[in-house]
C-alpha cells in the first residue's frame, strides 16, 4: 500500500490487520534489526506483519519474497509513502506475488459522507462503468439537488477547493490547517525526499517544486522548467520523477491518436493536492480556473486508481490548438470532458466536444462540460453532450 505521507495508510492497515505485528522502519532500531535478520529466519521471527515505510530497508522485499516462495508466509502488508516498487534501490518488485493499492488523499465522496460511513459511488463511477451513450444515464438524474444532499456536495467540494484532501486537516481550525501544511512540506523535504535521493542542496529542488505548482494544469516543457529553476534539463526530469514517485504530481498523458490533426506529445502536469499547492504558492484567495481544473482531473484519477476501474485517462490537444481537457477511454468507448470554472456553460464551450464526437464516430460515448454547482442539463442530445456540476459528478 503506497501513497503520500499522511493519507491514512497506517491507520487503515492497523485497523484492518490489528492482530498482526506492526513494525515502523522510521525507527532506526527496527530497520537495523530487520537488516541483520537472516532470510531463512524471517517467517519464524516476523511472520504476518504490517511493515510501515518499507522503502527505508529495501532488503525487506527480498526476504518477504523468499518466505512467500518457500510457503512459510502467505501475507505481509508493506506500506510506504513513495512508489517504492519503482525505486532504483528496491530490486525485488514482487511481481505475481503482490497486490498494489494506492491510497490517495480523501475524495469528495468520502468528505461528503464522513470517515465513519461507507462512501456512495458518485455519478462519475456510473459513467465509467456504463455502456453506450451517456445520455440515458444523465437524463435519469434530477436537474438540481436541494436540501441536505446539495449541502453535503457543496461542503465537500468547497473543502477540496480550499484545503485539499489530507485527512488530518478535517478537525483543525483554518489557522492550524495552514501550520499543518507548512509542517507537511518541511517533513516531505527532510524525510520523504531523502528516501529517494540525498540532495546536498535543497534550494534548486525547492525552486523547481514551486515552479511545478505554479504550472499545474499546463503542458510540461522540461527545458523551460529547467531554465526557470536554474538547473539542467536532466536534473529537472530527475526532480519531477521524485515528485511523481512521492505522489506530489500527476502527469496526464496526451492522447496518442491523431483524430483531427497532429497531436502534441508532452504531458500535462497537475499537483495532486490543492491544499499543498495553495500553501506552496501562497494562493489563499478564491479558487481559480486553474485550481478547478486540477481538482476535476485529479479527482477522476483518484477514483479510477482507488476503485481499479478499467479506464485510461488522457487529454487531447493538436498542434493547431484544438483541445479537450480530459478523455476517459473505457472498454465501451470514449467520454470527453471540458472543464469550465463557472455555473453555466455557453454554446461555444461544447464546440470541441462536438468536433471530437465527429472524429470518434462509433467510439464516442458522450461529452460532459464540468461546471461549478450541481446542475445537470442536456446541451446536445444528438451527440450526448451534457453539462454536469462538479458536486454532482464527484459526490
Amino acid at each position: 500500500m503506497t501513497g503520500a505521507r499522511q493519507t491514512g495508510k497506517t491507520t487503515l492497515s492497523r485497523s484492518t490487520w490489528d492482530s498482526f505485528a506492526y513494525l515502523n522502519l522510521d525507527a532506526v532500531e527496527d530497520r537495523l534489526a530487520l537488516r541483520e535478520l537472516p532470510t531463512r529466519a524471517w517467517s519464524a521471527t516476523v511472520g504476518p506483519a504490517v511493515i510501515d515505510e518499507a522503502q527505508k530497508e529495501p532488503g525487506v522485499f527480498d526476504k518477504v519474497k523468499f518466505a512467500f516462495d518457500a510457503g512459510e508466509l502467505d501475507f505481509t502488508a508493506l506500506l510506504g509513502s513513495s512508489r517504492f516498487l519503482l525505486m532504483a534501490r528496491v530490486r525485488e518488485s514482487l511481481a505475481g506475488r503482490a497486490i498494489l493499492y494506492e491510497l490517495w488523499p480523501l475524495m469528495a465522496s468520502e468528505l461528503a459522507t464522513g470517515l465513519d460511513m461507507e462512501p456512495v459511488a458518485p455519478l462519475l463511477d456510473q459513467l465509467l462503468q456504463g455502456e453506450g451513450h451517456i445520455g440515458a444515464l444523465l437524463a435519469a438524474q434530477a436537474p438540481l439537488l436541494l436540501g441536505e444532499a446539495a449541502h453535503r456536495g457543496q461542503q465537500a467540494v468547497s473543502h477540496l477547493m480550499n484545503w485539499g484532501g489530507m485527512p488530518a486537516l478535517l478537525p483543525l481550525e483554518d489557522a492550524h490547517r495552514r501550520e499543518w501544511l507548512r509542517s507537511y512540506q518541511q517533513t516531505f523535504l527532510e524525510r520523504d525526499l531523502s528516501d529517494l535521493v540525498r540532495l546536498s542542496d535543497l534550494a534548486p529542488f525547492r525552486s523547481l517544486q514551486r515552479l511545478a505548482m505554479l504550472r499545474s494544469g499546463g503542458l510540461l516543457n522540461y527545458a523551460d522548467l529547467a531554465r526557470d529553476a536554474g538547473v539542467s534539463p536532466a536534473t529537472a526530469r530527475r526532480y519531477l520523477e521524485y515528485l511523481s514517485l512521492s505522489y506530489q504530481i500527476l502527469l496526464l498523458p496526451p492522447e496518442h491518436r491523431n483524430l483531427t490533426s497532429s497531436v502534441v506529445k508532452a504531458p500535462r502536469l497537475y499537483w495532486t493536492d490543492l491544499g499543498l499547492l495553495r500553501h506552496g504558492t501562497v494562493q489563499w484567495g478564491a479558487p481559480t480556473g486553474q485550481m478547478f481544473e486540477a481538482v476535476v482531473v485529479t479527482e477522476v484519477h483518484k477514483w479510477v486508481s482507488t476503485l481499479g476501474r478499467d479506464a485510461r485517462l488522457s487529454f487531447y490537444r493538436t498542434r493547431s490548438g484544438f483541445e479537450v481537457d480530459l478523455l476517459i477511454t473505457t472498454a465501451t468507448g470514449v467520454i470527453g470532458l471540458e472543464i469550465k470554472h463557472r455555473p453555466r456553460c455557453s454554446p461555444k464551450d461544447i464546440g470541441p466536444l462536438r468536433k471530437l464526437a465527429g472524429a470518434l464516430g462509433a467510439d464516442w460515448r458522450g461529452g460532459v462540460v464540468v461546471t461549478t454547482g450541481n446542475e445537470v442539463r442536456v446541451l446536445d442530445e444528438d451527440r450526448a453532450i451534457w453539462q454536469v456540476g462538479l458536486e454532482r459528478l464527484l459526490v
